[in-house]
């Protein structure tokens, strides 16, 4: 017998990483007709609960609805109270039976989460010190909650053709998102991996993303060499390249010993100081010892240590200072932290920012002939208080509740902080190759002048020749002696032996441009398609000063005139693309071996500007842009917080709509 007084509510709860709503179904009431319901669609894993008061509840349930374990289903329920729960898994149906003349059904489709999708929206960039910048794009129906970069070695041949015997496992590391739950957008990630030893290997490269239920999705694999920190120190470079060698393959111990010994032979000989010849003989005997992948590792370590301390001094520990500051407020702003973590953590990088930026002027103080380098012309010149600025900003971005935007702020200081770098002396170029190559410039500017000089003598001995002929054809009319012609014979020897001298300098240029074109093919200059365009126009500089050499041996100044002014053009062209080649191997940076040691084209011709940020209108342009906050913005944002926070902390409002603004809240 159903009771006189009775009433049946029921509703679907989907998971709480969706974002929606409840939804009420129509529930039952004493007296009320049993109305049917169309089928409902909800998202996959959504929890049904039916609720009954003054009466038995008798549920079937069938299809994909099944009764979570027990202990997931208990709930506090008042007296004469029950309640059934139900997670709808796939399309199924629940019935209530015996509260009416007819049963109450209430018919459910699943709607299935789908696995997550990332790929590369460009490929993976090398940064001004080796860092790897990737840019990606996500997507996911309800938002990618983490995502991670994979790498697997191409080739695990070790010595004597036996597998390798890697002392270190791959790296990988998180990718930044765009916001905290993504649905559809486009990140960028810049994580340096040059202490890694897999630096300078051929790597394969998986994405992967994942949302809140777990469910995983993977991009297609790139194979690319992962990108290394430039050494310009001979020694450093040799260090990096054997310690490389002994991390993925611990049976080239014996290898590494033998090269380590090479290494010290002859000190005296190649001038090498006492504590680097100590360092290396004792790195030498610590893995002469080693007799497990452990003490192996230790050995790699100090490797590593000695290069860096050769090549940047004592910019490397500030700099690795910096880094860790930079990963562990990244780190705090992922997670949500307070806001007195978040205030200490900027301290700290501001504190780690100036002893860094300390520690890099004081090395430019020792090395000024580097200020003297070629630079980028779309360089962006920054001082210390814009950094500063920033780090302030980021911090009141982050207290106010706008995480994502000082999360991208964090990745702009980053990158800026990478181009910083690019200034140190050394990384333009290859050491000694680099003076070699200024030096050329430097005498190919002491050309430009010498020739500019011997243009404007010609040009003026061109007027003197011309004068001279009105003279002598006035003195012809006006004398008919033999005093007059013997004049004349000497103004002609005179022009003659100071046209001998300017043929013989245009010789001696011409000699000294022959020979720099010689000395620059050595060093492998003019090889590809750009450099042999640059050689082409110092091949015609000097066709044009030997046609300017003939005509001043014949006496035409006139005509040498333009030949001298095509030579002047040709020498400043090939002046102007020789700086610009050296400006774009400088950022190119070489690596050991002369192998690129970053990846991608130089920066005149990529889509991006001097921080590697996407140029507006370029493919991908408007995903990476990032809008900063303004002022009302950031009010704006705070006030609602506020509000949101006074609700919820007011106890009459119902349950749901406090569940609800607490998720509104579990971000900030």
């Amino acid at each position: 017998m159903v009771p006189a007084n009775f009433r049946i509510d029921a509703w679907v709860s989907p998971p709480t990483y969706t974002g929606r709503p409840p939804v009420i179904l129509q529930g039952l009431r004493p007296g009320e007709p049993v109305q049917t319901a169309a089928t409902l669609s909800v998202p996959a894993g959504s929890t049904l609960v039916i609720r009954a008061t003054g009466i038995h509840l008798d549920v079937v349930a069938s299809g994909g609805l099944a009764e979570p374990p027990a202990a997931a289903a208990q709930s506090a329920n008042a007296k004469g109270t029950e309640e059934r729960r139900f997670v709808i898994n796939e399309a199924g149906a629940a019935t209530v039976r015996g509260a009416a003349a007819s049963d109450v059904t209430w018919q459910f489709t699943a709607i299935p989460d789908k696995p997550p999708t990332i790929a590369l929206a460009k490929d993976p960039e090398g940064q001004a010190r080796g860092a790897l910048q990737l840019s990606y794009k996500l997507e996911d129906d309800y938002g990618v909650v983490g995502a991670q970069a994979m790498f697997k070695l191409q080739n695990s041949e070790g010595t004597n053709g036996h597998p390798a015997r890697a002392l270190y496992d791959a790296p990988d590391f998180p990718l930044v998102l765009p916001q905290a739950r993504t649905k559809n957008g486009a990140g960028q990630s810049t994580k340096d991996l040059t202490e890694h030893p897999w630096a300078g290997v051929d790597v394969a490269m998986i994405l992967t993303a994942r949302d809140e239920a777990g469910n995983e999705g993977q991009s297609a694999a790139f194979e690319f060499r992962l990108p290394e920190r430039p050494f310009s120190k001979p020694m450093a470079r040799a260090l990096v390249e054997q310690r490389r060698i002994l991390a993925l393959d611990g049976d080239a111990q014996a290898n590494v010993l033998t090269a380590l010994d090479a290494l010290t032979l002859a000190p005296e000989r190649f001038n090498m100081e006492g504590n680097v010849y100590l360092g290396l003989r004792s790195i030498f005997w610590q893995l002469a010892r080693a007799k497990s992948d452990e003490q192996l590792r230790d050995v790699v370590a100090r490797m590593w240590d000695m290069a860096v301390h050769l090549e940047d001094g004592s910019v490397s520990d500030a700099e690795q200072a910096l880094r860790a500051a930079q990963e562990a407020l990244r780190q705090a702003l992922e997670r949500g932290a307070s806001d007195e973590e978040i205030k200490k953590l900027t301290d700290q990088l501001r504190a780690a920012l100036d002893k860094f930026l300390q520690a890099l002027a004081e090395q430019m103080r020792k090395n000024p002939q580097q200020l003297a380098r070629p630079l980028d012309p779309n360089t962006r010149q920054l001082r210390p208080q814009d950094l500063r600025s920033m780090i302030d900003k980021l911090e009141q971005m982050a207290r106010s509740g706008a995480k994502d935007a000082a999360r991208q702020m964090l990745q702009e200081l980053q990158q800026m902080l990478e181009n910083l770098q690019m200034a140190r002396p050394g990384q333009q170029m290859d050491g000694d190759g680099d003076d070699d190559m200024m030096s050329a410039l430097d005498e190919l500017g002491d050309m430009i002048r010498k020739q500019q000089q011997l243009r404007d003598r010609t040009f003026q001995q061109g007027q003197d020749q011309r004068r001279d002929r009105q003279r002598g054809q006035r003195g012809q009319q006006g004398q008919q002696g033999q005093k007059g012609q013997q004049g004349q014979q000497g103004q002609q020897g005179e022009q003659g032996d100071q046209m001998g001298d300017l043929r013989e300098n245009q010789q001696g240029l011409r000699d000294q441009l022959k020979k720099l074109m010689e000395e620059l093919r050595k060093k492998g200059f003019g090889q590809g398609q750009q450099g042999q365009g640059e050689m082409d126009q110092l091949g015609r500089a000097g066709e044009a000063m030997g046609d300017a050499e003939g005509q001043l041996g014949e006496g035409n100044a006139d005509s040498a005139v333009d030949s001298q002014g095509r030579a002047l053009e040709a020498l400043r062209r090939g002046a102007q693309n020789l700086a610009q080649s050296m400006q774009q191997q400088g950022m190119m940076g070489p690596g050991p071996n002369g192998q690129p040691g970053r990846l991608g084209p130089p920066r005149a011709q990529q889509d991006t500007d001097p921080l590697g940020r996407p140029l507006r209108g370029r493919d991908y342009g408007d995903d990476t842009t990032v809008k900063v906050p303004g002022e009302i913005d950031v009010q704006r944002a705070r006030r609602i917080l506020e509000e949101l926070r006074r609700r919820f902390g007011e106890n009459f409002r119902p349950q749901l709509e406090l569940e609800y603004i607490e998720r509104l809240l579990r971000d900030f």
